[in-house]
This record gives structure tokens, C-alpha cells and sequence, in this order.
């Protein structure tokens, strides 16, 4: 007879054949369902799986073997027990498994409120999830050909300029450290009047960049007016795609954004924002692939020195 098996994790459904019916992902339902028809050594590293399965998901062959208390060839038995080739595939198989049932968890917990006596666990649970599900909704929704397009003029242009307010100021900041880093004559800028002032003397052949969540900041629609009026290629990213910032810009880029409790949109909307920055960036090094290479190299041995 097996060992009685308390199960702590992984314990989202996501499809409502029969072996889900105890409220387990769909392999562990099945391996719990058959977990006391296996032999003897197959039984154990069930059951070890069935403890841990997040643990069970990282371990070696031989290390989940020892865990057992059964031989390697067990633990291969097992896997084609279940209809996989080799461990590897196993292994894999459960690290999918696992993730799906973690984002479904996610879901789950989107719209609920978190209490002031809520533990750290589900805080963690309820914001992980928001910006997850916000991370992916900006993926599935980037323009890609704006986003080459973007790209490329910011790798030609002979100065681009950055502008937000707030939390979008600070996104700004983060992509002008990565310009900069690559040999792109960069600026952030969160005052009007520095903004308004540079961005009279942009032209043809510059790019003007404005963040905004809303696409409403009365700030950024100047300094990005302005700036279209003096010649520049302007670029906005934003939440909405019909705000006037979106409306009045060259080309726009859009992200998704998840808020809870105590994070409203425009403070949950920075990982999206960067997401999408961190995304244009790679584009750009790879159409600098030589210039970038060599400033990453050089930028790195100019702070050697600095570090501890």
C-alpha cells in the first residue's frame, strides 16, 4: 500500500475531463487517481512527485530516485508510465503543467480585492498575477512592424528625446540608460520647460518619445506637439490607443495593464511600459550589432574600476 500523500501545491484545473475531478492539474490528477494500482517503486516516486511536484520539476533523475528511496530505472519506468520517452520529457511536461496551473491561479485571484489582514503570500499572489497577466496581454498586443519601424529610426536618428511625467518619467529614465549604453544620443526629460525647450530644436531625422499611461498628460501633448511641428518623427506609448496622445503621434505603441488593490493603472502600468522599451532596445542592438557590441564592451571596462 502507498503512503498517504497531502498535496500543498499545484492544485488548479484547467480542463474538466474526469481525472480533474479532484481539483489537480491534469497530470498530477491522473498519477493521484492511479497511485495505489502502481507497483511498489513506481508508488514512491509518485508519491514524491505528488509531495512537491515544483521541486520534482528541477530535479535530476538520480536526485528524485534517491528522494524515492528507489533506483534510477524506477524513476524511468514511472515517466513511461505516463506516456513520456524519457525524464527529460517528463520533466518538462510537469514544469509546463505547473506554470499553466500557476497562471490560472493568477487569473483567479484578478478582481479581488487585497484586505489590509491579507498574509504576504497572497498579496504576493494577487500583484505577481496582475503583472503577469499585463506582461503577456502587452506581448500578445505589440504592433511588431511599429515596433521595427521604431526601432529603426531611433538606431538613425541624430538625437532622441524621452518624455514622461511621473512613473512614466521614470520609465523614460530606464530607456535612456539603455540608449545611452549602446551609443544613442539620448535624453529623459520630466520638466516642461526643458522639454518644450529641446524639443523646438529637434528636426528631420530626430525622434521625439512620449509615455503616458492615459495619453491625456497635458504636458507630454505640448512638449510632443511641439516637437512634430519642428520636424521630429514623434512616438507615443500608451494605454489607449484612441487618446489623443495616440492620435497626434507618428506612430504609437500600446500596453496592457492589470491594477489592484492599492496600485491603481497608472501606478501598475511601468512593467508593461518596459516590456515594450525593453523589447524596441533589443531591436535596436540588433540592427547596431557592431556599435553595440563595442559600447557594451567599452561602457563595461569603464566601471570596472568602480565596482566593490
Amino acid at each position: 500500500m502507498t503512503q498517504e500523500v497531502h498535496l500543498t501545491e499545484v492544485e488548479i484545473v484547467s480542463d474538466d475531463s474526469p481525472r480533474n475531478r479532484s481539483g489537480l492539474a491534469p497530470m498530477l490528477a491522473h498519477i493521484e487517481a492511479e497511485l495505489d494500482a502502481l507497483p511498489q517503486a513506481l508508488a514512491r516516486v509518485a508519491s514524491e512527485v505528488l509531495r512537491n511536484p515544483r521541486d520534482a520539476a528541477t530535479l535530476t533523475l538520480v536526485e528524485l530516485a534517491e528522494r524515492a528511496r528507489t533506483a534510477p530505472a524506477s524513476a524511468t519506468r514511472f515517466c513511461r508510465w505516463l506516456g513520456y520517452d524519457n525524464y527529460r520529457m517528463f520533466r518538462a511536461a510537469l514544469a509546463t503543467e505547473i506554470a499553466r496551473a500557476e497562471q490560472a491561479k493568477w487569473e483567479s485571484d484578478l478582481g479581488q480585492e487585497i484586505l489590509p489582514d491579507d498574509p504576504p503570500d497572497r498579496v504576493l499572489e494577487v500583484v505577481a498575477g496582475a503583472d503577469a497577466l499585463a506582461i503577456q496581454g502587452t506581448a500578445a498586443q505589440i504592433d511588431q512592424r511599429t515596433a521595427l519601424r521604431v526601432a529603426q529610426l531611433i538606431s538613425r536618428a541624430r538625437r532622441v528625446d524621452l518624455f514622461g511625467v511621473g512613473g512614466s518619467w521614470l520609465s523614460a529614465l530606464e530607456m535612456q540608460y539603455r540608449l545611452e549604453r549602446i551609443g544613442i544620443a539620448a535624453w529623459s526629460r520630466n520638466d516642461v520647460h526643458s522639454a518644450l525647450t529641446s524639443a523646438v530644436l529637434l528636426g528631420a531625422g530626430d525622434v521625439a518619445f512620449g509615455i503616458s499611461h492615459s495619453g491625456r498628460t497635458r504636458q507630454t501633448l505640448d512638449v510632443m506637439a511641439r516637437a512634430r511641428a519642428s520636424g521630429a518623427t514623434t512616438v507615443a506609448l500608451t494605454s489607449f490607443a484612441s487618446s489623443p496622445l495616440a492620435q497626434s503621434a507618428d506612430l504609437v505603441l500600446t500596453s496592457s495593464v492589470r491594477e489592484t488593490t492599492f496600485r491603481p493603472e497608472a501606478l501598475a502600468a511601468r512593467h508593461s511600459q518596459l516590456l515594450v522599451l525593453d523589447f524596441i532596445y533589443v531591436l535596436i542592438a540588433q540592427r547596431t550589432y557592431e556599435r553595440t557590441t563595442y559600447a557594451l564592451d567599452a561602457t563595461v571596462k569603464a566601471v570596472e574600476g568602480q565596482k566593490e
